[in-house]
């Protein structure tokens, strides 16, 4: 009935096998499942929730109707199943079944990371499912997604709609990255005030170091150094300095980030592109902070700078 709504483009279907557990082997108790679920699907269930494969491959029209099971991210790690390049089975529902793929984190649907999928048949012949449905997943033309979402109640139960329960994940997950967005903006955002901050401080220094140096600049010149060569130490130094703090962040930062994932169980990963995108921003921010002051350095006049000593 679902499928016959206009502007439904794909529907799937999972249902619940209730009293079935999931264990790596029969000899793990049978309490210890880690909250892992067993759900039977149908073969169309990847396409309607956009999900990915991580390894291995989906139900089919034959593995169906066998001892076949395909593990969400969640249920893949808790059971230490990171690699199928050998023949992997579980302990389901009494019965080894063989593990056929393991999903990628599906967003749209966070239950289907904590399940065991299988074939409806082989949950009919040996799990004792009795045929009804939890969860019906939909896609649906978006202009036409609230029209379509007002009658998939009735569509679905006509009889007790008012048991049905409708609801948008993709609102969530709109909201969730509008979350995200504006964080990022907001760090994006301190981040820039720091470079400011940063650059006027190297600014400062070299600015200072110009006037206590004009001997030495002097003396330089008075010996032959161009303007240019001038201009060019105290840029360099300027260059230098902002390097130093740009390494000195990278280093914190990156320490900081290792110590809170250690604390939280989280996994490390510090991308490699972000350092580099950090010491180019030193280097442009050393660059534009060491600008005037290096112009100001080589304009002095031998002779003016010596006086000044």
């Amino acid at each position: 009935m679902i499928r016959r709504v206009a502007w439904v483009t794909d529907v799937s279907a999972t249902a619940l096998v209730p009293g079935t557990s999931v264990r790596r082997t029969d000899l793990v108790a049978p309490q210890d499942t880690g909250g892992i679920g067993v759900r039977a699907t149908d073969l169309n269930l990847l396409h309607t929730l956009g999900a990915r494969l991580k390894h291995g491959i989906f139900l089919n029209g034959a593995s169906s109707h066998l001892l076949v099971a395909v593990l969400g991210s969640y249920a893949a790690d808790h059971l230490g199943l990171t690699d199928l390049r050998a023949p992997v089975r579980i302990w389901l529902g009494n019965h080894w079944f063989a593990v056929a793929g393991v999903l990628e984190p599906v967003g749209l649907a966070p239950e289907i990371d904590s399940s065991a999928l299988i074939g409806f048949p082989v949950a009919e012949q040996l799990l004792q499912y009795d045929g009804s449905i939890t969860a019906i997943y939909i896609r649906s033309v978006p202009e036409q997604t609230v029209a379509v979402a007002h009658v998939l109640a009735r569509a679905s139960n006509p009889a007790h709609s008012d048991q049905v329960s409708v609801s948008r994940p993709s609102d969530v997950l709109a909201a969730r990255a509008a979350g995200k967005a504006a964080f990022t903006s907001l760090f994006v955002g301190l981040a820039a005030i720091a470079l400011l901050v940063g650059g006027m401080g190297v600014a400062n220094v070299m600015v200072i170091s110009v006037l206590e140096r004009r001997p030495e600049i002097g003396l330089r010149r008075a010996l032959g150094a161009t303007r240019a060569h001038i201009g060019a130490q105290f840029l360099a130094e300027s260059i230098l300095l902002a390097a130093a703090g740009g390494v000195a962040g990278i280093v914190f930062g990156t320490a900081a980030t290792v110590v809170a994932a250690v604390a939280n169980g989280w996994l490390i990963d510090v991308p490699l592109d972000g350092l580099a995108v950090g010491l180019f921003a030193a280097f442009v921010v050393g660059t534009a902070a060491g600008f005037y002051p290096a112009v100001q350095a080589a304009r002095l006049a031998p002779a003016e700078a010596l006086r000044s000593s």
